[in-house]
């Protein structure tokens, strides 16, 4: 049993690349520039946004503009007038149609 242990361990071992420490999550500027990559790679828009000013992926929602009568019909949001919204997120305050199709007001941000 004990052998066994040790050829476990061993054949573990083998699979460690020597001197390589693993990657760290970036961080700071690099982190920002590699979001603003993966933001436009989806054809989003990355851009500041809402009161905070801080940094958004904006994307139009492949069903914007589609006729709906509740939020789930939706990708984002289903606007109280009745078409998904344009965009997504949708920063700030907007009336919407809630899963039951009920007019509430939303804030995000």
């Amino acid at each position: 049993m004990l052998r066994a242990l040790a050829l476990a361990a061993l054949l573990g071992l083998g699979t460690c690349q020597a001197g390589k420490a693993p990657d760290a999550p970036l961080t700071g500027p690099a982190r920002v520039e590699a979001d603003r990559k993966a933001c436009e790679k989806r054809g989003g828009n990355f851009a500041p946004g809402g009161r905070s000013q801080a940094l958004y992926c904006f994307v139009v929602p492949k069903d914007a503009g589609r006729q709906c009568t509740k939020s789930t019909q939706c990708s984002s949001a289903c606007l109280a007038f009745g078409t998904c919204a344009p965009v997504a997120p949708l920063l700030g305050c907007h009336e919407i149609r809630n899963a039951a199709g009920v007019i509430v007001t939303q804030c995000i941000d």
